[in-house]
């Protein structure tokens, strides 16, 4: 493969490589064919003529800018840019007024307004675009890596066609890197020298779906590697270090990943809870914040059915504590696979929730006379704790049909024990203490 022999400071080339290989034609676009594709919806409405207002959702470097830039080359329309991280709501005006002059001159044109990180502008400044979306003074382009349902307001978002970009594949990156080597205009194509296809492999991996993060680390691969004057591969791995992988640690990533990992969990997936935990922690997640989901997943998702499961994560998460990272890492992932392997059950979890509702339901029912307290001589010459059978003392540590729920819910069953692990004798068990508590079977036939 082709190097710049020069610097990239040479004749032309003083922006960085990254903005001097953004696409120029739908072709050009690397990655996201379930948009550009023959056939998808963003191309279709390209060739449509008809752009409506929209949102790009998606993580960094994947091409949000560079699709609204080429929007309004399609279009032949205006382009103005704002950063919402910047703007306020008279730069929104004054981006209005310059649409408003480029509509009425004597050759009327339309005017694409791209708000890159949309998400950031609050509601006031949110609400100051709908009166110019909706009459069609703009066609509005954001840019979000958050998720727009929870980022932008229902007004908003009403008015706007949300397109979900996809990080670029391993390929896709690869493509582009080749593209820069080889482009003799704005690339370094033509200029002498050879680059090992294993560092653009390498490069490739390391943008971990990144556009604009591959062609950085290329740029600096290039300088490194005259340089050196050689391409040693540890020369390469010095300039990529030990990156991060995407872990927004409050934002759509950070959720994904820990329901990722709970879903692996409860699906008896040791593997993928393994990987999904790794991420996490790769990504730079609390150890802390991951061990008390786990300690959850031990609770809602195994529950009953191996309650020794509870018992190792909160063992877990102590030796983190005392560990600290790495080391303590291990025990947090062999509390993973124990989970995963362990068998499941939401029976305690799902029967609180329906305690819950009946509850709320029912509203404050009295306490049966027969088990209320009665420390008092009052109490005791009102009722209270008359009857009361103590089931030490009965046969079997059972007051046979005792009654404990209130009047009006005899008989309600909320837990059901499931038919695995250890849950299996509970409700071998309870089955026949219902069936006393009931009265249809005697005491000797349940216990034979």
């Amino acid at each position: 493969m082709s190097l710049a022999a020069a610097s990239a400071r040479g004749t032309g080339s003083a922006r960085p490589l990254a903005e001097r290989m953004r696409p120029r034609r739908l072709d050009e676009v690397e990655g996201q064919q379930h948009l550009l594709g023959t056939g998808a919806p963003l191309r279709t409405l390209l060739e449509a003529g008809s752009v409506p207002s929209m949102v790009f959702w998606g993580p960094p470097g994947v091409g949000k800018t560079t699709l609204a830039r080429l929007i309004a080359q399609y279009t032949q329309a205006q382009f103005l840019t704002l950063s919402a991280v910047l703007a306020g709501v008279k730069d929104i005006r004054d981006a209005v007024a310059q649409a408003q002059v480029a509509a009425s001159g004597l050759t009327p044109q339309a005017t694409v307004l791209f708000i890159d990180e949309i998400h950031r502008f609050n509601k006031s400044q949110q609400d100051a675009l709908l009166p110019y979306v909706e009459d069609g003074t703009i066609t509005l382009i954001g840019a979000t890596t958050e998720n727009p349902s929870f980022e932008l307001n229902a007004a908003l978002l009403s008015r706007l066609r949300v397109f979900v970009l996809r990080s670029l594949t391993i390929d896709d990156v690869s493509g582009l890197l080749r593209r820069a080597l080889t482009d003799p205009e704005r690339g370094f194509g033509g200029r002498g020298g050879e680059l090992p296809e294993s560092w653009l492999q390498r490069i490739a991996e390391a943008a971990d779906g990144d556009a604009r993060r591959g062609l950085v680390l290329l740029e600096t691969a290039v300088e490194l590697a005259r340089a050196e004057a050689h391409q040693d591969d540890a020369v390469l791995e010095r300039l990529i270090g030990r990156g991060l992988r995407r872990f927004d640690k409050q934002g759509e990533n950070f959720y994904d990943q820990i329901s990722a990992l709970h879903k692996s969990v409860r699906g008896s997936d040791p593997d993928a809870a393994l990987y999904w935990l790794a991420r996490m922690l790769d990504g730079g997640c609390d150890p802390v914040y991951i061990a008390r989901r786990v300690l959850r997943m031990a609770i809602e998702d195994i529950g009953l059915a191996d309650p020794r499961a509870q018992t190792m994560c909160i063992e877990a998460w102590q030796t983190y504590d005392r560990l600290g990272s790495p080391e303590g890492e291990l025990a947090l992932a062999q509390a993973v696979i124990y989970l995963a392997c362990a068998p499941k059950s939401n029976a305690g979890y799902a029967a609180y929730k329906a305690a819950r509702a009946l509850v709320e339901q029912t509203g404050s029912l009295e306490v049966p006379m027969h088990i209320r307290n009665a420390p008092t001589k009052l109490m005791k010459d009102l009722g209270y704790g008359q009857g009361y059978r103590y089931d030490h003392d009965e046969p079997g540590a059972n007051a046979t049909g005792q009654q404990f729920l209130p009047d009006a819910l005899v008989g309600t069953e909320l837990y059901e024990p499931t038919r695995h692990g250890l849950e299996i004798k509970i409700g071998e068990k309870l089955a026949m203490l219902r069936r006393r508590r009931s009265g249809s079977t005697d005491r000797e036939g349940d216990e034979r």
